[in-house]
């Protein structure tokens, strides 16, 4: 065989031959498939189904149970505000800060939170004072105080692991914050 009849039918090959009555080329000879090592298959770790249903059961039962709530917060510096401040509904005190939390949140929580939004509640030796405020039977509002936390506290206080609903908090009540 010549040169010239080799390289016809080298070219030949590298072209798509088409089958008989169709659009769609035939597939290379097999001398000419490029041999590609096999895709390799991620591997996966094994799965503890106990744990996995486990936290599983938790988060749903968490989820289920558990609504968040637009807590009205209101602070002020060295005292609580008056019951007075909050006889008249929508004239609130003007320095309220609105938190969506969940009825388990604890007053360690809500200090590291009021932390981030009154400058004063940052000094190294400032104490929290937390207090409900809420209409009584008569319609008149009543201030209850109910916990106190250091701003820099190491969460083994008493009052820093209690949370709101230990506390006999009611979705609506407002939550008054004096800085000391």
């Amino acid at each position: 065989m010549d040169k010239r009849g080799r390289d016809a039918k080298m070219v030949a090959a590298a072209q798509p031959q088409s089958r008989p009555n169709s659009t769609r080329p035939l597939p290379p000879p097999e001398g000419l498939q490029s041999r590609a090592p096999p895709l390799a298959r991620p591997r996966f770790e094994p799965v503890d189904r106990e744990k996995v249903s486990f936290s599983l059961s938790l988060s749903l039962y968490a989820f289920s149970w558990t609504c968040p709530l637009l807590l009205r917060v209101f602070t002020k510096i060295g005292s609580h505000h008056s019951e007075e401040d909050f006889a008249v509904r929508g004239k609130e005190p003007k320095d309220e800060v609105q938190i969506y939390t969940w009825k388990d949140a604890t007053l360690r929580e809500l200090t590291d939170l009021v932390k981030e939004v009154a400058p004063e509640a940052r000094r190294r030796n400032a104490k929290l004072s937390f207090a409900f405020v809420y209409p009584d039977q008569r319609g008149r509002f009543v201030l209850r105080v109910v916990g106190m936390t250091h701003s820099y506290g190491n969460g083994r206080r008493l009052d820093d692991s209690k949370s709101l609903g230990e506390l006999s908090f009611q979705i609506g009540d407002y939550l008054d914050v004096a800085i000391l």
